[in-house]
């Protein structure tokens, strides 16, 4: 008897998106696999949803992932998607399965780990008091502050030319309301939200920022979210400066943290050759798969 796939209420909810979700069971209810569908909600980005596939090892070669990505693409054309997105260990059954099911490759991406209690800090703070006329570093720890609200939501077009490839990720717009709702999700996860960002002194606006997720107890690896620098202030060393700073606070206010955390499309060349800079080892590697609905 093939598996049952059961639609089920995903609650989870955010700003930029919903979702959808399945179960694949056997006859005796007996749990197989899951998917969930995540429908991308804001303005720039409504002809995307990303899946996620996961079947149990002793389940898979038995059509399990097959189904649940049928009812899923089924679900994507039924919202009126252009584009499903989904991503998988590089060499993984993952790869081979959405390789064998019509998804082309976009997008490689490395992910790397800066073991905290090995760095450097008197080498971190050396690049942190590198002067950069013009310019000054601000930090601000949650949602941004008031009086830097609209030149921060303006600042984030700094990731409009992050290198994506092939990926039809859209254009995301930020406004005020948008980089404070990031803010507020982080926080109802129990999570730290610090950011690092660069300031031009000739007008006081931001010219680039540098984000990072901590865990609530100060404990685990930190996640980057992000890092960026607008298009007009390049060239300066900024982004290794940002990034530098983000480093030492977190050495110096997370004492127990273990490490940080980020991924970089090998195409984004200037920022692969910061993490080098800063120790960063990679860990592994990841293939961003896309279907054209």
């Amino acid at each position: 008897m093939p598996p049952r796939i059961t639609p089920l209420t995903d609650p989870e909810i955010t700003p930029s998106s919903r979702r959808l979700a399945w179960l694949a069971s056997d006859a005796d209810g007996v749990p197989l696999g899951s998917a969930f569908l995540r429908l991308f909600t804001k303005a720039g980005q409504e002809h995307l949803a990303e899946i996620e596939i996961a079947v149990h090892p002793d389940e898979r070669q038995q059509g399990v992932g097959g189904l649940l990505l049928d009812a899923a693409v089924a679900a994507a054309r039924s919202e009126g998607r252009r584009s499903l997105v989904a991503q998988a260990g590089d060499g993984s059954p993952g790869d081979r399965f959405l390789a064998a099911r019509g998804f082309h490759r976009v997008l490689a991406l490395t992910y790397a780990r800066l073991p905290l209690p090995d760095v450097d800090l008197a080498r971190i703070n050396g690049i942190v008091q590198h002067p950069h006329p013009g310019y000054e570093l601000t930090h601000w720890d949650g949602a941004v502050p008031p009086a830097l609200a609209r030149t921060f939501a303006d600042s984030r077009r700094a990731m409009d030319d992050m290198p994506m490839e092939d990926t039809d990720y859209g254009t995301v717009g930020w406004d005020v309301e948008r980089v404070r709702s990031v803010a507020d999700a982080v926080a109802k996860r129990g999570e730290l939200l610090h950011t690092v960002a660069v300031v031009d002194r000739s007008d006081g606006s931001i010219a680039g920022f540098s984000e990072l997720v901590v865990p609530g107890d100060g404990r685990g690896d930190g996640q980057h979210y992000g890092t960026g620098v607008l298009p007009e202030h390049r060239g300066h060393g900024l982004g290794l400066w940002m990034k530098a700073e983000s480093i030492r606070q977190a050495r110096v206010r997370h004492p127990e943290l273990g490490g940080l955390l980020t991924d970089t499309a090998d195409s984004n060349a200037p920022m692969l050759r910061i993490n080098d800079a800063l120790g960063y080892l990679p860990t592994h590697r990841a293939v961003e798969y896309q279907l054209t609905l």
